[in-house]
This record gives structure tokens, sequence and C-alpha cells, in this order.
């Protein structure tokens, strides 16, 4: 199929794609950013998606700041929005070990074409469920920096948590006049992992769980470390990606190894609803949850004793 009739605009900078958003948005235009452009154009091509004009952000990319990978004093990570999958894929030294779980996930976005155009950002912002980046940004508390009009003429910067980014299917909290220039993961994790499974490598995931570990010094002895908690993540099994407190309670205070792992991914399995649909029933859902909670978590462990 071929999308349907679409106006195209090419941006100069931020500034004015922000200004060409609020103008074609006001004419009813539903106007959207194209970066990469690998999420986007497919969903036009099957005219799932019909916005009447696209600003692309491609020229952007000169700019230092939206493809840089920046450590803050605070001990954050800040990501350009238009870095490429490929280039965290490829930068895991540049990232450091508190985020290396960014680069190690990129393997399973997509194929190398996909990885080498679509973005950070722009992953983020199309707000797929199961999408890789949207499982890491709530794992690692991102902060996403968007750039919008400001009511006194100029632009305006606003922040927004991950854990108020995503609202339902293909959904979230930037505004049609905003353009995302950063990422800032605040939550560095040395013990995390993601995994998923999808029918073929590069198809999208039915599951995938993203987790991390956290250890209890105070607790620790002898006879080896306790946990002071964890985080899982899970995509594909709601509208969202979720947080499954259930099963992060399991890990706080236990001794890590192959039974807690097991238990807390039996504990994700219980406390989800997820679809039953043509891609998979709910019962093979939950089924795959249990077994791929358990080996994200099993993975985040081996990359902390592995250091």
């Amino acid at each position: 199929m071929k999308p349907s009739a679409f106006r195209y605009h090419r941006a100069h900078d931020v500034p004015d794609a922000i200004g060409l958003l609020g103008e074609l948005d006001a004419a009813g235009d539903d106007p959207k950013v194209i970066a990469g452009g690998q999420s986007l154009m497919p969903m036009m091509a099957f005219r799932l998606a019909r916005p009447g004009a696209l600003v692309d952000l491609a020229p952007l990319r000169r700019e230092r700041a939206l493809t840089a990978i920046d450590h803050d004093e605070d001990g954050s990570l800040t990501l350009g929005a238009l870095l490429t999958h490929r280039q965290v894929e490829t930068g895991a030294a540049a990232l450091g070990p508190g985020f290396d779980v960014l680069s190690r996930a990129m393997r399973w976005v997509g194929h190398l074409p996909i990885r080498s155009r679509g973005t950070v950002a722009g992953s983020i912002v199309h707000g797929d469920a199961t999408a890789e980046w949207c499982l890491l940004a709530l794992l690692l508390d991102a902060v996403i920096v968007a750039e919008g009009p400001a009511p006194a003429g100029g632009t305006r910067t606003r922040e927004i948590p991950a854990a108020e980014m995503f609202f339902g299917f293909y959904a979230t909290a930037v505004e049609p006049d905003e353009v995302v220039t950063a990422v800032r993961f605040t939550r560095p994790s040395p013990r995390a992992a993601l995994t998923e499974f999808a029918r073929r490598h590069g198809d999208f995931a039915i599951v995938d769980a993203a987790a991390s570990l956290e250890i209890d010094d105070a607790r620790s002895n002898g006879s080896g470390p306790r946990l002071a908690g964890g985080r899982i993540v899970l995509g594909g099994v709601a509208p969202t990606p979720v947080r499954i407190a259930d099963a992060e309670a399991v890990l706080a205070g236990g001794i890590p190894g192959p039974d807690l792992f097991a238990e807390a991914g039996a504990a994700a399995a219980e406390a989800i609803d997820p679809p039953d649909d043509a891609a998979a029933t709910a019962g093979y859902r939950r089924r795959l949850t249990r077994t791929l909670v358990t080996a994200a978590l099993t993975d985040a462990w081996q990359q902390g004793e592995n250091r």
C-alpha cells in the first residue's frame, strides 16, 4: 500500500521545527515529526497513521546536542534525541557501566538497517508498548526533555518523567507542537538486562521484559549477598509498558539466585492481565512473562558478577 497524501517540510533548527508544528497543527494537518522514520513510515504505508504533514528533523543532526552522549554531574546520562539505535549499540564505552544495558538491549531492535536509522527519541515518542526504549525508560527512570512554544514567544523546555510519559496505545505525553531534544536516564544500574520473544528475529516482540537488581550492602554478609530490591518492566502485556510491583516485592530482601528469580517470574505472570489477540493468547503471554522475567533477572545478576 501507499501512504495517504501529506505535505513534507524540512526543519532548519529546533525553533523552526516547533514553529512548523504549531502552524500545521493549527491548520488541522495533524503533523508528525519524522527522524529515522522506521516506525512511522510503515504505519503510514498501511494507512494506520495518516498525518497531513511531516516535519523532518534530519537536517538537525548537525547540532551536537541532538546526537551527543553526555554524563551529568549528578550521575545521570543524557542521550541526544537523534542518536540512532546503532550509535548506542556500538557506544557501550561512552555509556559507562551503569548504563551499558542500553547498548546490550539494542540487539533486540529490528535489523541492522532499522537500527542504523531509527532514533532514541523517535522510539520513545512513538510509544509502542513493546519498544525496547520504552521499557528502558521506565527501568532507568528516564526524563524526556521536550521543547515547545512559550506563551510570550520563543521556546520553553519541559521535562516529562517516564512514569508519566505513556498513556495508551501509541499515546504519549508529548504535545503536537513539541520536539523531544534529549532523554536523560537518572538511575544507573550495573545489574540490568532486557530480553524478549518474537516469532522471528527482528519482528515486534510478543512480550519483552527488562529487569534490574540492587544489592543491600548492609544485609549482605559471609553467607552471601541480599537484594535491596529491583525493578521489573514488561511490554506486550498491556497498552503501555508497565512495572510489576508484585514481582518487585518478591525481590526485596531476597537471596539472589534461581529460586528467587523463578518466584519473581511466577509473581509477574500472576499479576498481569494480558490481551488475547491474533498474535498470542493471554495464557501464552503469561507463560512467556514467567520465562522472560526469570531470564532477565538471571542475566541482570550475571552482568554484575562479570564486572
